[in-house]
């Protein structure tokens, strides 16, 4: 079973659907179509059946799935170990990055990092912390920056986590709502935009809420994206408490309003996140050893082969 067929497996497992599977993998419909049926030929069983929902995984698929994970997984760490053998250059480092993180807290430090290991090649990709997560998942990313959201599901044994900072959280309103005198009694009658429960950023409007007796908050909607609650907001659909980072420049430029949160002001960690591996790459393990809490200055390493480096604009 090549490799390339089970990735493309897993995409449309995942997506339920050809077309969005061809997107995730960059192939054609018809290349995803003919690689799904290779594998099933392959292994002589029907992998998807079709239902109102979509693409569904049939029993032989369903048993598939986490072996082909796993076969992928081991594939990885087999490039990793070899990489580390070789030792001749400390290789390719794919960075996954929220673009409020990515602009205001990594670049000034990648810049640094790759001075300091002029023989890496950084290639920095942005995207939405679920997306981050999937890619670090298969292995498309080495590792993620994002915020955490601690409480918003089981944590992915699969990955390990370092605090690298912390941002406050902020409560936003429309444009025009900039009041500083505004108490929980009269915030229990306005509509949030927030995260599922259990997260952090909700977590301090429960509990305030619910120490002050008014119960929950009233939802407007439930969103898993910081750049949508911002949105939401500054559309007028009720208020939001986001990382500040995540909102300074719709802050600035008044899309949005901040108003003096009553209480316990907490914070949102922002988190690195990488896979556990039984051999980490020389770059990715370079990375960790570098990357401290409030990103550290990097120190220069001693001398080494000067090879071609690259970070995409």
């Amino acid at each position: 079973m090549h490799p390339r067929l089970l990735k493309t497996f897993l995409a449309v497992a995942r997506t339920r659907n050809v077309t969005r599977a061809a997107a995730e993998v960059n192939l054609a419909q018809s290349s995803v179509s003919d690689q799904i049926q290779a594998l099933e030929a392959e292994l002589g069983a029907s992998l998807f059946t079709r239902s109102r929902q979509g693409l569904e995984l049939t029993p032989a698929g369903e048993a598939l799935k986490p072996y082909a994970e796993e076969i992928l997984a081991l594939a990885d760490e087999t490039r990793a170990a070899v990489d580390a053998a070789s030792c001749e250059t400390a290789g390719t480092l794919s960075i996954g990055a929220l673009e409020t993180i990515a602009s205001a807290k990594l670049a000034g430090w990648l810049a640094d990092f790759r001075a300091a290991h002029p023989d890496i090649d950084i290639k920095l990709k942005i995207a939405g912390s679920g997306e981050l997560l999937r890619r670090l998942g298969e292995g498309e990313i080495d590792v993620a920056f994002c915020f955490d959201r601690s409480g918003a599901g089981e944590p992915d044994a699969r990955f390990a986590r370092r605090v690298v900072g912390a941002e406050p959280l902020v409560l936003i309103a429309p444009p025009g709502e900039n009041r500083t005198d505004v108490d929980l009694a009269e915030l229990a009658e306005k509509r949030f935009v927030a995260t599922e429960t259990g997260c952090v950023y909700r977590a301090m409007v429960d509990r305030a809420f619910a120490e002050a007796g008014l119960g929950g908050p009233k939802l407007a909607a439930e969103v898993g994206s910081i750049d949508v609650i911002a949105g939401l907001v500054a559309a007028g659909a009720g208020l939001g408490v986001v990382p500040r980072l995540a909102v300074a420049a719709a802050l600035d430029s008044g899309e949005v309003a901040e108003i003096t949160w009553p209480g316990l002001v907490r914070s949102a960690e922002l988190v690195m996140i990488w896979r556990r591996r039984r051999v980490q790459p020389r770059a990715l393990k370079l990375l960790l050893a570098a990357a401290g809490e409030n990103f550290a200055r990097v120190r220069p390493a001693a001398a080494r082969p000067r090879h071609a480096a690259s970070l995409p604009s």
